[in-house]
């Protein structure tokens, strides 16, 4: 999952994607290295990020959609909202997939919008908001209160008729550095959920914090990230850059025929 953020204020690409040209250019380029699908998001979720009302959102993904759905009309667009109305606008348009940080805790009608639509549904573990999530870091068993999150997310969503469900377990939302490293090493107790898992790891703090470098500097520190997350069975790669992650799929997959 390439990862194509229209917001001024992401922590890595943030401002970079402001013309027609650059998001067509970037689609293409992640599309060429090989990406399964494409992630819109028009509101940050970096800890602290600012808020973003639902109609600036709104205009920043939607034209966006529909600019590339003409430019690629093959391709799969996820849109990462935690918006039932901006869900249902962008899936109208002709996206595929929602990619929700909140698992339908921020907007009560997500669930219903989403089993309505039919579409394949991400939900994320992440408790408060992106302004708020880093105040909610405590846990007594991480692993295990996430598997019972999910578990109960997983119960209701099924109960009004969602069934292509994903889960991600929010590497960087609500926990601390040491904390996504503890859940890197048990991910693959998550595989009793019975679900695909999706990880996010691409540069984010736990990698540039704990080699005290940028986030610029971080892309090898994510690919070896990424080898142990798809060796505890992560089944989606959600990155900034597709083809180095193209590349560590690529050799797993051999490493596992073997």
């Amino acid at each position: 999952m390439g990862i194509l953020n229209l917001t001024p204020d992401s922590f890595y690409d943030g401002g970079k994607l402001t013309s027609e040209k650059n998001i067509i250019s970037q689609a293409e380029k992640m599309l060429s290295e090989g990406a399964s699908f494409l992630d819109l998001g028009g509101y940050s979720s970096r800890p602290g990020a600012n808020f973003v009302s639902e109609t600036e959102e709104l205009q920043r993904v939607l034209p966006v959609v529909e600019l590339l759905l003409k430019e690629f009309p093959e391709a799969i667009f996820s849109i990462d909202t935690f918006r039932s109305n901006i869900a249902k606008q962008c899936i109208e348009a002709g996206a595929t997939i929602i990619n929700d940080i909140s698992a339908g805790s921020l907007d009560d009608k997500m669930f219903e919008t989403i089993a309505k639509l039919q579409v394949p549904y991400i939900m994320m573990h992440m408790r408060g908001t992106p302004e708020t999530m880093m105040q909610h870091t405590n846990y007594k068993e991480l692993t295990k209160e996430m598997l019972f999150y999910f578990s109960k997310k997983i119960t209701k969503a099924r109960s009004l008729g969602i069934h292509d469900i994903i889960a991600d377990p929010g590497f960087g939302f609500s926990k601390t550095i040491e904390q996504n490293f503890e859940l890197l090493n048990e991910l693959e107790l998550f595989s009793i959920l019975e679900i695909p898992l999706l990880v996010g790891v691409s540069r984010k703090s736990m990698i540039h914090k704990t080699l005290d470098i940028s986030a610029k500097e971080a892309l090898n520190g994510t690919t070896a990230l990424h080898a142990v997350a798809i060796q505890k069975d992560a089944s989606i790669l959600r990155v900034h850059d597709v083809k180095e992650a193209m590349e560590t799929i690529n050799l797993l997959q051999n490493l596992k025929s073997h």
